[in-house]
């Protein structure tokens, strides 16, 4: 193969391992309200009820990204509110590339409802762009709206006695299904400070080498406070907390 051709074989290959970091910012990252699993039997009623009353509040948090192979990108994420509606944005520029994703959520007693969605990325002038209308997320949500979903039932204490089976649209609206279970409670120590954590670790049911470890705040939904990329017990990717501001 000529050179030319090598070196486009290889930058193209390298679009197709990052171009889902910059429209959707954290690859596996949609996440769920599937049935909750029962919690373990240390958590009494009265902790569920405290968990379950932690109320979402607006934020805007910025991330630091790292992928092997790549320059850091840093990430914008806002949790907004617009009236009866909830709305996440994801937003991530570097020198060669782009990426958002957004979503519209409505909270419900019975659980989050998602309305729409949109998300595109470019990279070295190549791109594309995906949306998703109310029909299509009826039964299921989409990423932004399931990652909020997902750190909401961490919050609550699910997943902990055994791993949660939880279905999703991607980008182009496809279901997918990932397992994820909680692996404990901690104090990480970060750019933007110190604080609390829940760690819970996600993957693709057919795909049991790629891992997702995840931190979350426990009194503010939506928020991440880092994320591992892990295949075949190898760590590609880490995204970190370096800003935060929330609202009251």
């Amino acid at each position: 193969m000529p050179k030319r051709a090598m070196r486009w074989a290889r930058s193209s290959g390298m679009m197709a391992a990052l171009a889902p970091w910059l429209f959707a910012c954290l690859p596996l990252v949609s996440l769920a309200d599937a049935p909750a699993t029962p919690a373990s039997g240390d958590s009494s009623i009265e902790d569920r009820g405290a968990a379950t009353s932690a109320a979402p509040h607006p934020f805007t948090a910025h991330y630091r990204l790292k992928v092997e192979g790549w320059p850091a990108a840093y990430i914008e994420h806002r949790l907004s509110r617009d009236g009866d509606y909830w709305e996440s944005l994801m937003e991530t520029d570097i020198r060669v590339a782009r990426g958002s994703e957004r979503s519209r959520f409505l909270l419900q007693n019975e659980g989050v409802q998602s309305l729409f969605y949109a998300s595109g990325y470019s990279l070295m002038g190549i791109g594309d762009s995906y949306r998703l209308d109310a029909e299509p997320l009826e039964a299921l949500p989409d990423r932004q709206t399931a990652l909020f979903s997902f750190s909401r039932r961490i919050i609550n204490g699910d997943c902990t006695s055994d791993t949660c089976d939880i279905h999703y649209l991607d980008h182009k609206g496809r279901e997918e299904l990932l397992r994820a279970r909680v692996q404990g409670n901690s104090r990480v120590t970060l750019p933007a400070g110190t604080f609390p954590a829940l760690t819970a670790e996600a993957w693709e049911a057919d795909k049991p080498d790629r891992r997702l470890l995840f931190r979350f705040h426990p009194e503010v939904p939506g928020l991440l406070l880092s994320v591992d990329y892990q295949r075949d017990g190898k760590r590609h990717s880490h995204l970190v907390l370096s800003e935060l501001t929330v609202q009251e």
